[in-house]
């Protein structure tokens, strides 16, 4: 489109484009077929496409996305090629899939490795530096688990595809509670342990002065420890 072609106040160049006004019914009937054809295709890549996706799953939709967006506004641009890229990435992930199957290293690859966040009570920072996860992103994981505390987890994984995957100890440990901070004085105040937890890892230890530093994360700020009753 030329410059003295744009003109500030053209309406139906704004709303419709340079297409005629008939090609939105054209639109409808080409969104109509291109929204059948994405169902098939999804439905025939797996039901976990409709799901929690993976890291190559997600690559995959957003990959759909941009194929069928032309092959629906485009006047130029036919049906068929639309249909035909669908059916390539539909082989693509189909291929992908049973490569994964008989590769672990290759399914490793494409979707990530399951990361360990929590020991025994105690954050893992290195793993959770590598996977991007702040203290306070995990906290309000545990705390929609019903976690009082750090001492309650024995496991939290983080799924390749994202969820989290939480164990608990079948008795009540002393622990970093996980609560903000503005609630910690009044639950601390009932629920007291005799220990100190590392506001840092969480590691809990029986007593530490304000200047020793965690054997863990090296830190040297402590908290008094909190215990589910």
């Amino acid at each position: 489109m030329k410059k003295e072609d744009i003109h500030l106040w053209d309406v139906q160049r704004i709303l419709i484009g340079e297409a005629p006004a008939s090609f939105l019914i054209e639109v409808f009937v080409r969104t109509a077929l291109i929204y059948v054809m994405l169902l098939i295709a999804v439905r025939l890549m797996g039901k976990r496409m409709s799901g929690q996706l993976t890291i190559a799953e997600m690559a995959v939709m957003l990959t759909l996305g941009a194929i069928v967006s032309p092959a629906m506004q485009i006047p130029n641009v036919g049906l068929l090629q639309g249909t035909l890229i669908l059916l390539l990435a539909l082989l693509f992930q189909r291929g992908l899939n049973w490569l994964e199957f008989r590769s672990s290293k290759l399914e490793e690859l494409s979707h990530g490795k399951v990361v360990m966040l929590v020991k025994n009570g105690t954050l893992m920072l290195h793993e959770m530096n590598r996977a991007k996860m702040s203290r306070q992103q995990l906290f309000a994981v545990l705390r929609n688990e019903g976690i009082f505390n750090l001492g309650e987890v024995e496991r939290v994984y983080l799924e390749s595809f994202g969820m989290f995957s939480v164990y608990k100890f079948d008795q009540a440990r002393p622990g970093l509670s996980v609560l903000p901070p503005k609630e910690n004085l009044p639950i601390n105040a009932r629920n007291q342990a005799p220990q100190v937890a590392c506001t840092s890892c969480g590691h809990v230890q029986d007593e530490a002065a304000p200047e020793d530093k965690c054997p863990v994360c090296e830190a040297s700020a402590w908290l008094q420890a909190t215990i589910s009753i």
